[in-house]
């Protein structure tokens, strides 16, 4: 049984209503990584609020780099949701989170250049 009032409609035009449980589960997951991608945002803006005695050039870049990440974040975020809803609705097999990988990376390299370039 499908509502063709709900949207996105990709989402639950296919398979059956799941146990409410496992949609409660990802919409907590998806509320993680607005969370992550909220962080992302202040840290952000910390950089560029708080005296780091970082160059200017190397300090714009970080703001830029982690404000990027928090918006591919957000989006991240809701695409994640959208496949593992769907997927959940045809009992299929839960998609992989390649995002997660950029991510750390990311953040590994700018905590790397915010150490080595500290005073």
């Amino acid at each position: 049984m499908t509502d063709r009032s709900r949207w996105p409609g990709w989402v639950y035009s296919e398979g059956e209503e799941p146990d409410y449980r496992f949609s409660f589960a990802n919409e907590r997951t998806f509320l993680a990584w607005i969370r992550t991608s909220l962080a992302l945002l202040a840290a952000a803006v910390a950089v560029d609020v708080v005296n780091l005695d970082l160059d200017e050039p190397l300090r714009v870049g970080l703001v830029i780099v982690l404000a990027t990440l928090g918006l591919i974040s957000a989006v991240a975020a809701w695409v994640r949701w959208a496949l593992a809803e769907r997927a959940i609705r045809r009992k299929a097999p839960l998609p992989a989170l390649g995002f997660a990988v950029i991510l750390v990376v990311g953040l590994v390299l700018i905590s790397a250049v915010i150490l080595v370039s500290g005073r």
